[in-house]
């Protein structure tokens, strides 16, 4: 086991609020710190990854393709909104562009305090009724609104919510049992956020993406698609470990490494080079000083 008394310190000079940290090498847990019980946490954005995770499944089994259109999966919500350019209409957005995040919208759809003022509304014909405001494909805006559509194509395609089809396909696998995962006011499995798990189950999710989908010898998820999913597929503006690139419902990391994170500091850090995943659960607002503390005091050790 590494010895994690200087990353603890830093946390508490610091005053990050972190509250549970696995470290993993080649599989084994070689660091750990508790400062609050590994409870299940909500996971914020981390839940894009895992409906990733779906997306990949769908794929494979031929029920959807990168080149779906929200048009082929939801004919009967589709406007068309006069004097916009055929490719500038949201029904034309694909799969792709809703799983990088270059969906064209200058203020993303359904932000947290937005979702709770459309409960009433229907979220798919909502987005679907949204102009766009440059070409999709040029430029990355983060969009929870993309990854609940993307949630929304997947239950559509295979008749099944993405929590309910993932729960024989990842989850009972991983060991990760009573998932909890919010829906919408409409049945959808949110996607973008609402999954709650502790950092341990966490950690697990992270050396199943270090295996390439490989569990216990079984392939669980594509090994192709985490590549592909893995990898920057559109750039970006930002800080440190936020401007490194995007790929589908994943950031790019300083390190050579990319990750899974949600807001308030929960991250699944994944360093193919050094085979080493580190799960993070926090309520801190200041993230980028986890990830330095992480870099600083764990990262040389390994």
């Amino acid at each position: 086991m590494i010895n994690m008394a200087r990353f603890e310190a830093k946390i508490r000079e610091c005053g990050l609020n972190v509250f549970n940290v696995r470290v993993l090498q080649n599989g084994t847990l070689v660091g750990k710190v508790d400062l609050a019980e590994d409870i299940r946490r909500l996971q914020h954005s981390i839940s894009k990854s895992f409906t990733c995770m779906a997306v990949g499944l769908a794929i494979e089994e031929g029920k959807l393709t990168l080149d779906t259109t929200l048009r082929d999966v939801f004919p009967d919500y589709v406007v068309t909104h006069k004097q916009t350019l055929p490719s500038m209409q949201p029904g034309e957005l694909t799969l792709f562009d809703l799983l990088r995040m270059s969906t064209g919208h200058d203020s993303p759809p359904f932000w947290a305090e937005e979702r709770l003022a459309l409960k009433d509304i229907d979220w798919i014909q909502h987005y679907l009724s949204l102009p766009l405001d440059r070409p999709p494909g040029e430029q990355f805006t983060y969009s929870s609104g993309d990854t609940i559509m993307i949630s929304a194509m997947v239950q559509a395609s295979v008749g099944q919510t993405v929590r309910d089809y993932l729960v024989p396909r990842l989850f009972a696998p991983l060991g990760i049992e009573n998932v909890d995962w919010e829906t919408t006011p409409h049945g959808i499995t949110l996607g973008c956020a609402g999954l709650q798990i502790n950092t341990e189950e966490l950690s697990r999710f992270g050396q199943l993406l270090l295996q390439k989908g490989m569990w216990q010898g079984q392939q669980l998820i594509p090994a192709a698609w985490i590549d592909f999913v893995t990898r920057k597929q559109i750039e970006n503006d930002g800080d440190g470990d936020w401007g490194q690139g995007y790929g589908c419902q994943f950031w790019l990391c300083t390190h050579n490494a990319y990750r899974a994170d949600g807001a308030n500091g929960q991250f699944c850090v994944v360093a193919p080079d050094a085979q080493v995943v580190i799960a993070i659960n926090s309520m801190e607002d200041n993230m980028q000083a986890i990830l330095d503390t992480v870099w600083e005091e764990i990262w040389p050790l390994l």
